[in-house]
C-alpha cells in the first residue's frame, strides 16, 4: 500500500506538470529573467511569506485535541518561518528595489487570493487542509530556488545578498521535505487526508498563478512599477 505522503504525489501529480509549464518559472530555471522580474516575485513572495506565522497559528488553534502531534509540528515551523519575510525585504533592498514601498505596498490579486483561500479553507472547513498548502509551498520552493537561484544570479550579475530568501529553501530545505513526509504519513483521518489532497490541488493552481501574474518581459516589468 502506498503512503499517504505517495498518494498526496500522485494526486497532485497533473497539477505539479501544469504548473512547471508555467512560462515564468521555466525562464527563471534557465536564467531568463529581468532583474525587475526577480524583484518582482520577490514581491509577490513577501506578500504571501508574511502570512505564513499567521497561518500556522490559525490552522494551530484549530485544531482538534486529538491532533496535538499536528499542532506541535506546527510549533516547529513557525520557529523556523518567523522572519522570513524580512530576508525578502533585505534581497530587495540589496537588488535595488524598494523594499518599503513592498512593505507597504499591496499584493497582485492571484497572490490576495491565495492567501485568503487559505485563512478561508483554515476557518471553514478543515484546518489540517493547510499542510496541503506546506505541500505545495516547500516542494515548488524548494525545487525553484535548486534550479534557479544560480541561473538567475548568473544572468542579472547580481551578489549572493540577494538571494538569502531563495537560497534557504535550497538543497538544505531537503530535510524539512523528509520532516514533512514522516509527519504526514502519520496522518490517518480519510477526512484530513482528503482536506490535505484538496488544499495541494487548489494550491497549485493558486500559486502558480501567482508566478503567472509577475511581470514576463521587461516592458511589462516597468508598467508594473509605474501602476
Amino acid at each position: 500500500m502506498p503512503t499517504f505522503f505517495e498518494k498526496l504525489i500522485a494526486e497532485t501529480r497533473a497539477e505539479q506538470m501544469e504548473m512547471t509549464r508555467i512560462p515564468q518559472i521555466m525562464d527563471a530555471c534557465s536564467g531568463r529573467i529581468t532583474r525587475e522580474s526577480y524583484i518582482a516575485y520577490l514581491s509577490q513572495a513577501y506578500h504571501h511569506v508574511r502570512h505564513t506565522v499567521p497561518l500556522m497559528m490559525a490552522a494551530g488553534a484549530r485544531l482538534p485535541q486529538n491532533k496535538e502531534f499536528l499542532r506541535s509540528a506546527l510549533v516547529e515551523y513557525v520557529r523556523e518561518e518567523a522572519g522570513h519575510q524580512e530576508w525578502i525585504l533585505n534581497d530587495i533592498r540589496n537588488a535595488d528595489g524598494d523594499a518599503e514601498t513592498v512593505r507597504n505596498g499591496q499584493p497582485n490579486a492571484a497572490t490576495e487570493m491565495m492567501v485568503a483561500y487559505a485563512y478561508d479553507f483554515i476557518h471553514r472547513i478543515n484546518p489540517a487542509g493547510f499542510f496541503g498548502m506546506v505541500f505545495v509551498l516547500e516542494g515548488t520552493s524548494t525545487a525553484l530556488a535548486t534550479n534557479a537561484a544560480g541561473a538567475i544570479q548568473s544572468a542579472l550579475g547580481l551578489p549572493a545578498t540577494c538571494f538569502s530568501y531563495l537560497r534557504s529553501h535550497g538543497s538544505l530545505d531537503i530535510d524539512h521535505l523528509k520532516y514533512f513526509e514522516k509527519l504526514i504519513n502519520q496522518i490517518d483521518d480519510p477526512e484530513d487526508q482528503s482536506a490535505i489532497i484538496h488544499m495541494a490541488r487548489r494550491m497549485f493552481l493558486l500559486f502558480g498563478n501567482v508566478f503567472r501574474s509577475i511581470p514576463h518581459t521587461t516592458t511589462e516589468a516597468r508598467h508594473a512599477a509605474i501602476g
